[in-house]
């Protein structure tokens, strides 16, 4: 069991990166200052049964038992192996002589046949984005026009 009052939870508070723990750390600032747990819940706008619940588990656990513990989360819909198997065919396809326009439908498609999954447009979007793919494209060119005219024309304008 831990004694409070060995502990300065507001220089701790002061030093944390996370505004989960400056909180939780705060909470046993007020309750070592003898405040009740309704006050130090509605202090720090929280649930009292937060508070309750710090409090209980810095005295049966110390300051480890408040840290953020690890969370599952839903598995991703394609794993890591995919999804680099997947940026090799955008960067491939990107690069490629004969043009590397891909649309959304592009994508769901060859996610589809390879994979054997079908994503919403929207989430393809999103995971291309998290590997830092960006939709927007480059103006096509007409494959007759003079880059030595436009650049002309340009500082005729001027």
């Amino acid at each position: 069991m831990n004694n409070l009052k060995d502990i300065d939870f507001k220089s701790l508070a002061n030093k944390q990166k996370t505004i989960q723990m400056k909180t939780r750390l705060l909470a046993l600032s007020h309750f070592q200052d003898g405040k009740s747990r309704t006050d130090i819940a509605r202090y720090l706008k929280v649930s009292r049964t937060s508070v309750n619940k710090w409090v209980s588990i810095y005295l049966s656990e110390g300051l480890a038992g408040l840290e953020e513990k690890p969370r599952t989360g839903r598995p991703p819909f394609i794993n890591t192996q995919q999804i680099n198997q997947l940026v090799a065919y955008i960067e491939t396809r990107a690069s490629s002589e004969q043009g590397g326009r891909l649309t959304g439908a592009d994508i769901h498609h060859f996610i589809q046949t390879t994979f054997g999954k079908s994503y919403h447009p929207d989430s393809i979007y999103y995971l291309l984005n998290k590997k830092g793919f960006s939709w927007i494209t480059a103006r096509s060119k007409h494959p007759k026009q003079s880059e030595a005219l436009q650049d002309d024309f340009k500082k005729n304008q001027n």
